[in-house]
């Protein structure tokens, strides 16, 4: 592959209109990576496919994205796309990256070790993504931060496959959400799974030492307050196994918030819910598909 020439590199150039070409290396720069047909439905969802395949192959041709083959699609021409190290060094000036910590992909070798999750992710921010358009909610490619890390004491941190902002728009009322998400592709234990509920637990209670400074009193503010209003929901969407299996480990949830102390302080504080991706890309997230994790019967995200 050709290395990008200066000149290239200026042609995409951050600029005020913002042409497609650079809301494609954004996306793949804050996403990961994605599929053509993810990309359009994120960036351009009443356009064609041959217009995003068409700047994605005129990209790769300048050196600052590649693909890969996605091996049990089924389809020999799905591959996702990601950023070069060429790609990932051009993005850094885009302004609408300003303040997002870059994470990305720049290797076959890694893009082969994170495709599932990484696209488990992106499928998921699309059904919240195609809802919103169809209720004339916002929420768009950047309301979703992959990846977001907070510490929570001694040394450790919890770790968000994601977290999204949303704004519900009710009339003159616009209500806004945000949500820490977790995307569960059944390859970990459920044990594990649901452990992440303590992790939230902790960082809810956590409050940041200043160093050299005595601890803080009780009344001291919590850490999380430095970047949420209040505190995201978390919600947990489950795919990659039997509908019995899933609802296995729905209950293993339902039974960490019953069990432990930490966590049912955290539930009665914030909404805990969990979906299966399949049920949200069917009927959308705002139908009755969440199970609270405090108990009660399905509902909506929004009324966890």
């Amino acid at each position: 592959m050709p290395r990008p020439t200066s000149a290239a590199a200026a042609e995409s150039a951050p600029s005020p209109a913002e042409p497609l070409r650079l809301q494609v290396l954004a996306a793949l720069a804050l996403h990961r990576m994605a599929t053509t047909g993810q990309l359009r439905q994120m960036l351009r969802p009443d356009g064609s496919r041959q217009l995003v395949s068409r700047v994605l192959n005129r990209l790769r041709s300048m050196g600052f994205v590649d693909l890969i083959p996605l091996s049990d699609s089924g389809r020999s021409r799905t591959h996702a796309w990601y950023l070069t190290p060429e790609g990932s060094r051009i993005t850094r000036d885009l302004p609408i990256l300003r303040g997002r910590p870059p994470y990305p992909i720049t290797s076959a070798t890694a893009a082969s070790l994170k495709t599932p999750h990484t696209l488990a992710v992106v499928r998921t921010h699309l059904v919240f993504a195609a809802d919103a358009r169809r209720l004339g909610h916002e929420h768009g490619p950047w309301d979703w931060s992959p990846e977001v890390s907070h510490a929570i004491g001694e040394g450790e941190r919890v770790v968000a496959d994601a977290v999204m902002h949303y704004t519900a728009v009710e009339g003159e009322h616009r209500r806004k959400l945000s949500a820490f998400v977790e995307v569960d592709r059944t390859t970990m234990s459920s044990g594990r799974l649901a452990g992440k509920l303590i992790e939230y637990a902790r960082l809810f209670q956590y409050e940041a030492q200043p160093v050299g400074r005595r601890k803080q009193t009780a009344a001291g503010l919590a850490a999380w307050l430095r970047w949420y209003p209040v505190f995201p929901r978390v919600i947990f969407v489950l795919t990659g196994a039997s509908r019995a299996r899933l609802g296995n480990r729905m209950s293993d949830l339902q039974a960490m918030v019953a069990q432990h102390p930490l966590v049912a302080a955290l539930a009665r504080e914030v909404r805990l819910g969990a979906a299966v991706l399949e049920d949200l890309e069917q009927h959308g997230p705002s139908r009755d598909v969440w199970l609270p994790l405090a108990g009660g019967a399905p509902r909506p995200w929004t009324d966890l």
